[in-house]
């Protein structure tokens, strides 16, 4: 059988910088294109199945917020934005509009190819073997867990960024249960939490617009203040 390897989609207009990402990720075995601006990046989606991409906020010809943006709205595709600004604001952003994960620049290669396979575990491509469950049910929802789809009774499914549907699933794998913000974090993107990180709150937020009847008034999704949250619905694994 002829099984084709992860490809990587590099974006990124420095091109000493781009060319030695690229050489990095093909001695790990990936396949690997490139693109130094959004224009070579569409082209790249047109033209080959792409796995996952390493998106450069800053580029000559439109804002990598912008085009995580128009993936996410288009695709699952794994994103990690990269970039060399420190405002958290576009971290949260970046998260907001779909993306992954993201890292900023300088970064030590081994941290980004880490990031790079703990989003591909976590992708949802693999499916659950016949002894685990498939599916969690809880109130009038179903999380399907090999399509990675939200699914209330009589109304179309609702499709999750990886983000949300990871999050989601840890949640219901462990109702009842106080979960941290360090532990929500280590199991959404496999890297290390900072008090100051706000990704958890902000896909909180969004699952509880999706979940809840009331959003500010949540009965599902409970803030534990100054623990973390708490799944307070029960669950049947499927």
């Amino acid at each position: 059988m002829n099984t084709r390897k992860t490809r990587i989609l590099v974006v990124e207009d420095e091109a000493i910088s781009r060319k030695k990402l690229v050489a990095y990720l093909q001695t790990e075995g990936f396949d690997v294109l490139e693109a130094a601006d959004a224009g070579q990046m569409h082209q790249a989606l047109e033209e080959f199945t792409i796995d996952l991409v390493l998106l450069d906020i800053n580029l000559p010809d439109d804002d990598g917020i912008n085009l995580a943006r128009a993936l996410r709205a288009q695709s699952d595709i794994g994103i990690i934005l990269v970039t060399g600004r420190t405002d958290e604001i576009d971290r949260i952003i970046g998260i907001e509009v779909g993306a992954d994960d993201y890292i900023t620049k300088p970064y030590n290669p081994r941290e980004l190819l880490a990031r790079v396979k703990a989003l591909l575990r976590r992708s949802g491509q693999v499916q659950p073997s016949k002894d685990e469950a498939h599916a969690h049910r809880f109130g009038r929802w179903t999380l399907n867990l090999m399509k990675r789809e939200l699914i209330a009774e009589g109304e179309e499914g609702v499709a999750l960024t990886r983000g949300e549907f990871q999050l989601l699933n840890t949640f219901t794998s462990k109702p009842g249960t106080v979960l941290s913000r360090d532990y929500l974090m280590d199991h959404i993107s496999h890297r290390s939490w900072s008090p100051n990180d706000r990704s958890i709150d902000v896909l909180v937020g969004r699952l509880r617009k999706i979940l809840e009847e009331n959003p500010r008034k949540p009965t599902m999704i409970l803030t534990s203040h100054g623990e973390g949250y708490i799944f307070a619905e029960s669950v049947e694994a499927l």
